[in-house]
């Protein structure tokens, strides 16, 4: 005889009901899981967690329906919130990796600069003197041809003239940069 009441009566869970439930509802609840999840270990899991639950919430538990669509519900329960737990830890994985590819482009966007930078001041180190001095004033001081003219004593045709040549130089051994 059944140790399970009727769906109409609340049911108690016992150590014997327990069983006779196990017996009985496993692979129905096993089922239900793998339907969804396809997974066999981790069903095994799912179907031992809801179970377990059962037994721990057995004395305040009160299973006003079929015991079979309470754990029937549970199942479903179990692998929802598989599936939402298994997105949160995507979205969480890909914002950690978006972070890491930011911070990868940042250092590698620092070492590209510094690069350039170190080989820009190569390249302006090679210029003539006067012609140095002209880049230098307008591109690092940001001084106008017509300051840069008086302060060297220069017509302002001869510093254009100087920063095209420095430009044209510039241009000429950078090529992958567009200055």
């Amino acid at each position: 005889m059944s140790t399970l009441s009727s769906a109409s009566s609340p049911t108690r869970i016992t150590e014997d009901s327990f069983k006779e439930i196990y017996q009985l509802y496993w692979r129905k609840v096993y089922t239900v899981c793998y339907h969804s999840i396809g997974d066999p270990e981790l069903v095994k899991e799912m179907v031992q967690d809801i179970f377990k639950s059962l037994w721990e919430r057995k004395n305040e538990l009160e299973i006003t329906q079929s015991v079979e669509k309470y754990l029937v519900r549970s199942a479903k329960l179990k692998v929802f919130e598989h599936f939402r737990n298994e997105k949160i830890h995507e979205q969480h994985l890909q914002h950690l990796g978006s972070r890491q590819v930011q911070a990868q482009n940042y250092t590698e966007h620092e070492v590209l600069a510094q690069s350039l930078s170190e080989r820009l001041a190569s390249l302006i180190e090679r210029l003539p003197s006067q012609c140095q001095r002209v880049f230098r004033m307008s591109r690092e001081q940001g001084l106008t041809n017509k300051e840069i003219a008086s302060h060297l004593l220069i017509s302002e045709r001869a510093v254009e003239h100087h920063i095209s040549k420095a430009l044209f130089s510039l241009k000429t051994n950078l090529p992958e940069y567009a200055l």
